[in-house]
This record gives C-alpha cells, sequence and structure tokens, in this order.
C-alpha cells in the first residue's frame, strides 16, 4: 500500500453504455473462456500488481493496482482485442478516491443503463472469483470488492433503489401479481416473440409460473422462445382454441390489425366459468380490442397504463439514488480512513515493540537494584525517571535536529503527535 496521505495505486480503466456505442462495445468484451488469460497478460504488464476484468454487455472494465496510471492499461486493451481505429475517446479512466468511489456505485447499480438494476452485482462477484482463482487479487482488490459487496447490499437494505418496477415487461408482471397472489398454478399466453415478450416471460417464470404457450406468426421463432421456459408453441391463427386456457395475456406484435378481439375473449371466459383473466397490450397499433375491458373477469391493461407506473417508479429508483450517493460517498471516507489505519499498523506495532523493550529493560534494572538492597523509593524514582528518559530520547533527539536544521514540518508533527500546548 502507499504511505498514508499519498496517492493510491487504484485505477480503473473501461468503456460503458454511456461513454460507447454498442458497435464499440461488442468489440472489447472479454470472452469468459479467456478471462483467466487475459489477467496474467494484464497482471504481467510492468508495475501492474494486481488485477480484475469486469466484461458484460454494457460495460468493460479494468480494475488494476499499478503505479503507472490508465495510459498503458488502455493500450493493452486495445492491442489485447486487436483494434484497428483507436477507442481512447470512449474510455473513461477513475483514480484513487474517484476508483473507489466508481466500484461502489456500479455494485449499487447507480452506474447501470437500468437504474438499480441487480444482475450487476453479481457480475461482478463473478469476476471477482475469476480473478482470485487466477491468482491476480491481491490485499488492495480484495478489500475493495469486499467492501463494494458489502455497500451495495447496504444500499439495497437501506434504500428501495430495487424495489419497483422500471421496464415495461417488468411493470406488466408486477401488476399481474395484484390479480394473482401467485403463478404457480397459472398459465401465460405471450402473443409475440420479440425482446419485450422475452423479457416478460422471463420475469414470469422467474416468479415461478407453471405453463407458457407462445403464439407467433412465425412459429419456428415462438418455438425458439418457448423452448427456454419449457413450454410449447402456435402459430396465431390457434389463439381462440388456447385463450380459454390463459389467466395472463401479454400481447405485443407488429400486427397492424388486433389479434384478440371482444368475441374471442367473451368465448374464452364463457368455457373458464368466470375465472379472471389479466391481460396487458404492450403493442402500437393494439393487439387487443379496447372493447374487451368492458368484458367482466378481465383486467386489461395498455402501454400507456405501464408507462405511467414505469415512470413513477423511475423517479422512486432516481430519488432512493440519491440516498444511495450519500451513502457511497460515506462508505467510500471510511474506506479510505481504514486503508491509512493498516497502512499505519506495522509502524504501529514497531512503536509498541519498542517501547516494550525499553519497559522490559528499566524493569529488569529496577529488579537488580532491589535485590541489592536498594530502598523501594530510591528504585521507583529510578524507574520513572529511566523509563521516561528512555521513551522521549528519540522525537527529543529529533526535535533538536530539526531546530538545527530549521525543519518545522518535523517540530509541528511533533507538537501534533504529542499533543504539546504551544504556549
Amino acid at each position: 500500500f502507499s504511505a498514508p496521505g499519498s496517492r493510491m495505486p487504484l485505477v480503473v480503466v473501461g468503456v460503458n453504455h454511456r461513454t460507447a456505442p454498442v458497435e464499440v462495445r461488442e468489440r472489447v468484451v472479454f470472452d469468459p473462456a479467456r478471462i483467466p488469460e487475459a489477467l496474467r497478460e494484464l497482471t504481467g504488464l510492468p508495475a501492474v500488481r494486481e488485477s480484475i476484468i469486469v466484461s458484460t454487455c454494457n460495460r468493460t472494465e479494468l480494475y488494476c493496482v499499478t503505479d503507472q496510471g490508465e495510459a498503458a492499461l488502455g493500450e493493452w486493451l486495445q492491442r489485447y482485442h486487436q483494434l484497428g481505429s483507436s477507442i481512447h475517446h470512449c474510455l473513461y479512466r477513475h483514480e484513487d478516491m474517484r476508483a473507489v468511489t466508481h466500484a461502489f456505485s456500479v455494485a449499487s447499480g447507480l452506474d447501470s443503463m437500468v437504474l438499480g438494476e441487480p444482475q450487476i452485482l453479481g457480475q461482478l462477484k463473478d469476476a471477482y472469483r475469476t480473478a482470485q482463482e487466477t491468482g491476480t487479487t491481491g490485499p488492495m482488490l480484495n478489500r475493495l470488492f469486499q467492501a463494494a459487496f458489502s455497500v451495495a447490499k447496504r444500499v439495497r437494505t437501506e434504500t428501495q433503489i430495487g424495489a419497483n418496477a422500471v421496464s415495461v415487461a417488468s411493470a406488466a408482471v408486477s401488476m399481474a401479481k395484484t390479480v394473482f397472489s401467485s403463478f404457480d398454478t397459472r398459465t401465460a399466453l405471450m402473443v409475440g416473440a420479440g425482446e419485450t415478450i422475452a423479457l416478460a416471460a422471463r420475469h414470469l417464470h422467474a416468479d415461478g409460473l407453471r405453463r407458457m404457450i407462445v403464439a407467433n406468426r412465425s412459429v419456428d421463432r415462438a418455438r425458439d422462445l418457448a423452448a427456454e421456459f419449457q413450454g410449447f408453441a402456435i402459430s396465431l391463427d390457434e389463439i381462440p382454441s388456447h385463450l380459454r386456457e390463459a389467466d395472463i395475456v401479454v400481447a405485443s406484435t407488429a400486427s397492424p390489425n388486433p389479434i384478440i378481439t371482444r368475441a374471442m375473449t367473451a368465448s374464452a371466459l364463457r368455457a373458464r366459468k368466470r375465472r379472471p383473466m389479466f391481460m396487458v397490450d404492450i403493442a402500437v397499433p393494439r393487439d387487443i380490442e379496447p372493447e374487451v375491458a368492458e368484458l367482466e373477469d378481465v383486467y386489461l391493461f395498455t402501454i400507456d397504463d405501464l408507462q405511467s407506473v414505469v415512470e413513477e417508479n423511475k423517479e422512486g429508483r432516481r430519488q432512493a439514488a440519491r440516498k444511495a450517493d450519500q451513502m457511497i460517498a460515506a462508505e467510500a471516507d471510511r474506506f479510505e480512513m481504514q486503508l491509512r489505519t493498516r497502512d499505519a499498523a506495522p509502524t504501529i506495532r514497531r512503536l509498541r515493540l519498542q517501547a516494550e523493550q525499553a519497559r522490559q529493560h528499566t524493569l529488569d534494572q529496577a529488579r537488580h537494584m532491589l535485590a541489592a538492597g536498594r530502598s523501594a523509593e530510591e528504585v521507583l524514582d529510578f524507574l520513572s525517571a529511566t523509563l521516561t528518559n528512555r521513551l522521549i530520547h528519540a522525537p527529543s533527539q529529533r526535535l533538536r535536529d530539526a531546530a538545527e536544521s530549521g525543519d518545522d514540518a518535523i517540530i509541528e508533527a511533533i507538537t501534533n503527535i504529542y499533543h504539546l500546548d504551544r504556549d
């Protein structure tokens, strides 16, 4: 570690969704299988003593302990990925305490594309574990990442940063929970096979959905998505035959005309014997006829309903993020203080050892005096005076030397250390 008061040899270099477009980010992604090899190469650079590589679809970051600064790290990243053109304009660089604050913010989800998303914490833990197994972490990065995980847990526990849905897909699933207490006995019909439908399907599956049907114009695409959740695929034309099975319907296609009609839904409800049906229409133009909302036992929500929920939840997360920022700043200060305290620990141990040796030597002399028949009062006077002289000899000598050479800094330091009254 660096001496107290000097710079911390911690550097972060990287790109993320804010600094680089996807065509740059995808070029600097590390193959997970090759990360151990890359870590060894990175730590083999001159003056790089520790390293961790974080690589996701939205960020690639190098966390290093090095005395050389960030320039060599950016050059290595470009060289490793064999990039013909420079990416230096996309790189961000953090050193010392800015690097600590950045690590805490990333772990807490404050630097993510979706504010407060929890996936990045798991990705950081995976990156840290890989570096540990490869042998490229050390005292500094071990402490940094353990502290980052602890801060992230505190942010999750003490703020509402991840409490509410901030994507249309997750908002749809959250609204479904207001109708059904659990999904483990429910069937969902997903109409479409695009990104939003896939994300909603993953949320439902993660929440314990029992059964899933995927309907799409291209049945092959429907099969691909359904296979991910052990569901089954149908064509759009088959929806009338299966709608009665659906407790939850999520629709998002590019169809110019409604796919699910009022008559179709009324028929399904009769077959369901008035069991409720939750429906979300995320499409524009709409996939579900608006008149479906007039039917009893149907809870129909549109993209506008979801968007208002999402915006409200985003504002809630932004407020939580402001509180989290304050927590992170305080935790970063505490981290710096702990590092400096640990830096001083070896000196404190040497100081205590030296004082203990002086005490033991003086005590031995006092015992010999007692054994020789000297009075207790004389021995106590010798003991106190000799021990005092031995303990203050070194600082006294240093003060005299400083006075002779005009070294006011030493005089000021000893004055502060011993809390001396300047008057």
